[in-house]
Parts: C-alpha cells; structure tokens; sequence
C-alpha cells in the first residue's frame, strides 16, 4: 500500500531529518522538484546554490531522496 503525503514546501525548509533509528541527518536546507510532474524527488542538508562540476557529489552526500521519508511532523523521519 502506497501513502500519499501533501505538505507544503515552506513548513519543511529549517526541519530536523532523523533515521527511524534516530541518527540525526540536517536539517532542509532546499528540496529538488520534478517539474513535470511537481513532487518532491529528493531533500537536501546543504544549499543548492549554483549548478557546476561539484552539483553531483553535493546530492550524493548531502541529500536524502524524498521517497524514504516516512512521516512528516515536527521533524523528518526517513527509512534507513
């Protein structure tokens, strides 16, 4: 079974992201959007400030792809 989950971007930006076995990940700092189709594909701990030669190692160690997120609250649970 499949959950939909409807949040508003502004009310995550600054929200803590923990593991369910409550590793401290960051907090939001951006989120990338797939502009067809508008959802979130992936949250990241550090800005995205400018695209270069560095844009691809910054999303892989600073970013969680929104698919793992499991809750929203007051803070960002994602699977392991």
């Amino acid at each position: 079974m499949v959950t939909q989950m409807t949040v508003s971007l502004s009310k995550i930006y600054g929200m803590d992201i923990y593991t369910s076995d409550a590793k401290y990940i960051g907090k939001v700092n951006d989120v990338i959007l797939n502009m067809e189709t508008g959802e979130a594909v992936r949250i990241l701990t550090k800005p995205l400030t400018r695209i270069d030669s560095n844009t691809k190692e910054l999303i892989q160690k600073h970013s969680v792809l929104f698919r793992r997120v499991k809750s929203i609250s007051d803070m960002i649970l994602v699977q392991k």
